[in-house]
């Protein structure tokens, strides 16, 4: 038997309903340094957690609260 450590949603770990598009400081944690949102079997959040965090943030980037793409031109 392998001992693997049940990976459970970040959310419904903490008891966090709602994602809230202003809270870059978490939204930040499920997308990549290029840009790209996480997907869910990488950030290990059940689906109704992942589509709420690609809401927010698709809402942040219209509000130009995180950019859509980081700059290539570092």
């Amino acid at each position: 038997m392998t001992n693997r450590r049940s990976r459970r949603c970040y959310f419904c770990e903490n008891g966090i309903d709602k994602i809230d598009y202003k809270d870059i400081a978490t939204l930040k944690r499920f997308i990549t340094d290029s840009g790209k949102i996480l997907p869910a079997r990488i950030t290990h959040l059940c689906p109704k957690h992942q589509r709420k965090v690609k809401r927010a943030i698709k809402r942040a980037r219209l509000v130009a609260l995180l950019p859509y793409v980081e700059s290539i031109y570092k």
